[in-house]
């Protein structure tokens, strides 16, 4: 919100402006990271990206630090949501071994249909929701969407339903991120994910 020049601070917004900010988009190289450390023989993975959504210095960030560990980083970008299981049929394609699913509204929503094409590709992917690997991807990271709402979002609601002005509200950040691992998913796709890496999940689906 800053960056885009919305408000003047997450703190005093200084204007008819407040909300959340869920940290998505700043997420996308630990994702990517966490990845990496799940997969340790990766290497080359791709980047579902929402060209929309995702700036380009972002990619080119994404891939130099791809690159720094060794690992080939092809970036596969969307503009509608039709377009998505070609993008990810051309992820397989391209050699990749697992994908990142980059921050994004239209992707976040088409999920479903991510997970499911991605398990067809025998792609492992990971999320940028905990729920997402609930809900059948093999790893979601970040802050619980239903947590938020709970504590961050419908606080907020109340206070400006009370008459608070938004100017007024500081803008909410979450502070506790998850990590989910779906080993139903993984077996699906015939990877096995380390045990040392399995230690750090906060949750693990058998």
């Amino acid at each position: 919100m800053i960056g885009s020049g919305l408000v003047s601070s997450l703190a005093r917004p200084n204007s008819n402006i407040t909300g959340t900010s869920i940290l998505a988009t700043e997420l996308d190289g630990k994702r990517q990271e966490i990845l990496i450390e799940a997969l340790p023989e990766l290497r080359h993975m791709a980047a579902l990206s929402d060209s929309k959504t995702t700036a380009a210095p972002r990619l080119r960030s994404l891939q130099d630090a791809a690159r720094a560990r060794g690992i080939e980083l092809s970036v596969h970008q969307i503009a509608t949501p039709d377009e998505i299981p070609a993008a990810l049929e051309a992820a397989k394609a391209s050699g990749a071994a697992a994908i990142n699913i980059l921050s994004s509204a239209v992707l976040y929503g088409n999920r479903q249909i991510i997970i499911q094409r991605a398990t067809t590709l025998r792609l492992p992917a990971i999320y940028q929701f905990p729920e997402e690997a609930e809900e059948g991807g093999l790893i979601g990271y970040g802050p619980s969407v239903i947590r938020m709402y709970r504590e961050l979002v419908a606080p907020m609601l109340i206070k400006l339903l009370r008459g608070s002005k938004p100017a007024d509200l500081p803008i909410e950040q979450p502070t506790k991120f998850e990590l989910i691992v779906n080993l139903k998913t993984a077996k699906a796709l015939g990877i096995t994910i380390p045990e040392s890496f399995l230690v750090r999940a906060d949750k693990v689906i058998e």
